[in-house]
């Protein structure tokens, strides 16, 4: 199996310091994102914060969890303290300080869906909000999507703002990265997948289309799209209809969790 590596830096995200720049803990806020690491036995959690209400309202969930993580006992803390500590986050009162999950290699993810009949693969060409990300993660997971495929560059770390924005599926749905979209494209290809690409102006529709088998669904960046390139390693485009007269397009997460729906139902 190929080497695995930490996820890149992001908002809650600091670095240590040695030489390589190795990735230290980060936080964690919100009960969603907080309770879903905590269930996650890939996910090493270091610190956990709670105000009384919010360890009123967890209860039993969380003691079940706290089991399953030995050595983590929760702080106590008013409001206000934990506000100093995360400042302007929307934390409900339960923040996770934990260490970075690792991502895996693109092959990797491949080879888990060689045993699929029907796969969807998730690939984002320079989107670059985490708040985008997390959501669509976030459909990633619902839907059953293997995984979500960034670049490397111009797209966002993963931070307390994409976790957030998750809903705790950032440690259910994995994140890839790779360092040039076209030839991951070409990869994902020869394992067998279509690559469709989201395009406001294709012909077809992706109803039309009756997407199957192992899909990769490509979504371009707010605003511009998809890049040629990106678009030319396609082997189709499809569009998502509309209404007469209505918006011009989807927001990009809005869109994927439309396309997502889609295949879903087309696989049933």
């Amino acid at each position: 199996m190929s080497k695995r590596k930490p996820t890149r830096g992001g908002e809650g995200a600091s670095r240590s310091g040695t030489r390589e720049g190795r990735l230290a803990s980060q936080w964690l806020y919100g009960t969603h994102p907080v309770l879903a690491a905590l269930a996650n036995p890939r996910r090493r959690c270091r610190r956990i914060i709670l105000t009384v209400e919010a360890e009123r309202a967890l209860g039993g969930r969380l003691a079940g969890l706290l089991r399953e993580k030995p050595g983590l006992q929760p702080e106590i803390m008013a409001r206000p303290e934990l506000d100093r500590i995360l400042p302007g986050a929307i934390h409900q009162g339960a923040a996770l300080q934990v260490d970075p999950l690792e991502e895996p290699d693109l092959d990797e993810v491949l080879r888990e869906g060689v045993s699929r009949t029907n796969a969807v693969l998730l690939v984002l060409d320079q989107v670059t909000d985490p708040h985008n990300v997390g959501a669509i993660l976030r459909s990633a997971s619902a839907f059953g999507a293997l995984a979500v495929v960034l670049t490397e560059r111009h797209a966002p770390g993963v931070g307390a703002t994409l976790a957030k924005s998750a809903s705790g599926a950032l440690e259910r749905t994995p994140l890839v990265r790779v360092t040039n979209l076209a030839r991951a494209l070409e990869d994902i290809k020869k394992a067998g997948y279509w690559c469709a690409g989201l395009d406001a102006d294709a012909p077809t529709s992706i109803a039309e289309a009756r997407l199957d088998g192992r899909i990769a669904l490509v979504l371009g960046a707010e605003g511009r799209g998809m890049r040629r390139l990106t678009q030319e390693h396609c082997d189709l485009l499809v569009r998502i209809p509309m209404a007469p007269g209505a918006v011009a397009s989807l927001n990009v997460s809005n869109a994927a969790a439309v396309a997502l729906y889609e295949l879903f139902r087309t696989a049933q």
